[in-house]
C-alpha cells in the first residue's frame, strides 16, 4: 500500500519495530491502544506479545489488511482517533489500565496528544503513551521553563503527564521517508501538578502570555489582564513575579497563580 499525502503517512519500516516495541516495554498482560497501525510493522509483532490491542487506522483500505494479519483478541477500529468514542477505545479489554503507542501524522500530533490527555483525565484509564512524534515537537513537549522550545505546547502537557525521552529516529527509519528526524517519546499520565482552576481559563491565559514570549511579562501578561480589568503589573506583584522575566522562565505553579489572580478580578472572565 502506498502512503497518502492526505492522511500525512509514513510508514514505520519494519527493520526499526523492534526497537519502538524495545522503548516501550510492554507486559504479556498489558491491553494496548495503537494509533495509526498503517502497514502493521508493530501491529502484527504486538498483537503476539500483549493481552488486548485496539489498533484505530483512519485508511479504509488498510483495514482489511491489518485485520487479516492479526489474532482474534486483537481489533481493528476504522476512524480517526480524534473522533472515535472513549468506549470504542476501551471495549473488549478488561477494567484495567491502557497503555497507548503510535506513530502519529506530524499535521495532527498536537491535537492527538490533547486528546491523549483529555482521555486519561475522563477516563482514568490510560497509563502511558509511547509516541513517534517530528523531533522539534517532542523537544518541546518535554522542554523545562528556561529553554528555548518551552512553551504553551510544554505546558499543557507536563500538567498532566511526565515526559521521558526515549529515542530518535533517521528519516529512513519511514517509508516514504520524511524531511525531518524523528523521536520517540512516553507520556506518564498523572493527577495535575497544579491546580489551574477552570481549563479552558488557563489554556487560554497560557496561549496568551506565550504567543508574545520574547516580551517581558509586563507586556505579554497585558492582554489577559486587561481582558479582565485589570493591569499587569498589579498582578505580577501580588503573585510575587518580576515583571522583567519572559514567558518562558515561568514554572507550573507560576502559571496557576497568575491564573488564579485573574479569575480572583472578574470572578468568571474569560481571557
Amino acid at each position: 500500500m502506498k502512503a497518502r499525502r492526505r492522511f500525512g503517512q509514513h510508514f514505520l519500516d519494519a527493520s526499526w519495530s523492534s526497537r519502538v516495541l524495545d522503548a516501550a516495554a510492554f507486559a504479556p498482560t498489558d491491553q494496548v491502544i495503537e494509533i495509526g497501525p498503517g502497514r502493521g510493522a508493530l501491529t502484527v509483532p504486538l498483537s503476539g506479545a500483549v493481552a488486548a490491542l485496539t489498533a484505530v487506522e483512519i485508511d479504509r483500505d488498510l483495514v482489511p489488511v491489518l485485520r487479516g494479519r492479526l489474532p482474534a483478541h486483537a481489533r481493528v477500529v476504522e476512524g480517526d482517533f480524534l473522533e472515535v468514542a472513549a468506549d470504542v477505545l476501551f471495549e473488549g479489554g478488561s477494567a484495567g489500565p491502557w497503555r497507548v503507542i503510535g506513530n502519529l501524522p506530524y499535521n495532527v500530533s498536537s491535537p492527538i496528544l490533547f486528546r491523549l490527555l483529555e482521555l486519561a483525565r475522563s477516563s482514568g484509564r490510560l497509563r502511558d503513551a509511547t509516541l513517534m512524534l517530528q523531533r522539534e515537537v517532542a523537544a518541546r513537549v518535554a522542554s523545562p521553563p528556561g529553554t528555548k522550545a518551552y512553551g504553551a505546547l510544554s505546558i499543557l502537557v507536563q500538567l498532566d503527564a511526565d515526559v521521558e525521552p526515549l529515542l530518535t529516529l533517521p528519516p529512513g527509519a519511514f517509508r516514504p521517508a520524511p524531511e525531518v528526524w524523528s523521536a520517540v517519546i512516553r507520556l506518564h499520565f498523572r493527577p495535575p501538578k497544579v491546580d489551574v482552576g477552570d481549563r479552558r481559563r488557563f489554556e487560554s491565559l497560557v496561549r496568551s502570555v506565550f504567543s508574545q514570549r520574547r516580551k517581558m511579562l509586563s507586556n505579554s501578561l497585558q492582554p489577559a489582564a486587561t481582558a479582565r480589568g485589570a493591569r499587569a503589573a498589579d498582578v505580577l506583584r501580588q503573585a510575587g513575579i518580576d515583571p522583567s522575566r519572559r514567558p518562558e522562565t515561568l514554572h507550573l505553579e507560576e502559571l496557576a497563580r497568575l491564573a488564579d489572580l485573574l479569575d480572583a478580578r472578574t470572578g468568571a472572565g474569560v481571557v
